[in-house]
């Protein structure tokens, strides 16, 4: 089973996401997000409009953006669950990452 953790700077805990389903939907959510850039890339190549392009972007934004607030989300529900276990680090820690994707 696949495991992600999530740890930031000056936080000595670190908080693993073991949310199988979770894990899963974040990893199809990045893949779709692969296949888009690839999509820009060839769109570059192909010499289509920068309007088009940007669209597009966007589209691989908003893809990776839902990802990693799918694995916030995940870690936080997680942190809940695990009352008593360096709640306020990692709740920290979790808030901060929210706050990078703001």
């Amino acid at each position: 089973m696949a495991v992600l953790t999530m740890a930031t700077k000056n936080i000595k805990s670190s908080h693993v996401v073991h949310d199988a389903a979770a894990l899963d939907e974040f990893t199809k959510r990045l893949r779709r997000a692969e296949g888009q850039i690839g999509g820009v890339i060839r769109m570059v190549e192909d010499g289509r409009s920068c309007e088009d392009i940007v669209h597009q972007l966007a589209a691989v934004s908003k893809a990776v953006n839902k990802a990693a607030f799918g694995l916030i989300t995940a870690g936080l529900s997680e942190c809940i669950l695990e009352e008593g276990k360096n709640t306020e680090e990692v709740q920290a820690q979790l808030q901060k990452l929210f706050l990078t994707m703001v």
